[in-house]
């Protein structure tokens, strides 16, 4: 039998990340999770992985994270750049703190763990995947989440440049832009029926999508299905 197939996620402790989780583990990888939430740990072992406990915005731990992977179970061959924050705010008041913190992580850290994993798995041999979790506010702007808006563009530009980097490697990068999922981020759309409406009114399904559908479209990418596609995002947004 091969040795399993080792897949990173983070932001994996709830949500989109361990939905995300939930369907590599059921394609067959050791799934290990990362996320600053403790709950992480229980999030890993429940899939038959592990978790650990990593603010990915930190580089420095960032990279020791991925030492630590490598050390204890083998080489990374899929990545899932999941971890992110939103900071809603005033436009006109919002301040270069929130901006550059919603950045670090939606956007520095992705391309820090994207080079360090692409590094690992050239280094192993392995053709591997990464997928990033963009948004459709990479081109549905919303002006009271300025700095969010502004990462997952980045993210879509950074997901294309990688991808044209690491072909040659047999390494496909692709991303995924949800729509309105069913998670904690949207609470508080869920709590407001006007928001609600007006999500719903240019959503011509009718509904919030469940985070297992974008776990599943994740799996996809992460998997020899799509061998052929990258440099791709996906908008799974009803």
């Amino acid at each position: 039998m091969a040795e399993q197939k080792i897949a990173l996620v983070t932001g994996g402790a709830q949500g989109i990340g361990l939905a995300c989780g939930q369907a590599l583990a059921a394609d067959g990888y050791r799934v290990m999770l990362a996320d600053v939430q403790d709950s992480v740990l229980d999030a890993g072992q429940s899939i038959g992985g592990r978790g650990f406990v990593c603010d990915v915005a930190d580089a420095a731990a960032l990279m020791a994270l991925f030492d630590q992977i490598e050390a204890e179970e083998g080489p990374i061959a899929a990545l899932v750049n999941n971890a992110g924050i939103a900071k809603p705010g005033d436009f006109l008041s919002y301040s270069l703190e929130d901006f550059d913190a919603v950045i670090a992580l939606n956007l520095r850290s992705v391309f820090a763990a994207t080079q360090r994993a692409a590094n690992g798995m050239i280094k192993a041999g392995i053709k591997g995947a990464i997928v990033n979790m963009s948004s459709i506010n990479a081109v549905l702007a919303i002006p009271a989440i300025p700095a969010y808006c502004a990462s997952k563009g980045g993210v879509a530009q950074l997901t294309k440049a990688a991808s044209l980097a690491l072909a040659s490697h047999g390494i496909r990068v692709n991303a995924v832009g949800p729509g309105t999922i069913d998670t904690d981020m949207a609470a508080g759309v869920n709590a407001n029926p006007e928001a609600m409406a007006r999500v719903m009114s240019r959503t011509p399904m009718g509904r919030m999508g469940h985070a297992q559908e974008i776990g599943d479209v994740v799996a996809f990418l992460c998997s020899s299905k799509s061998s052929y596609v990258t440099g791709e995002t996906i908008y799974v947004d009803g």
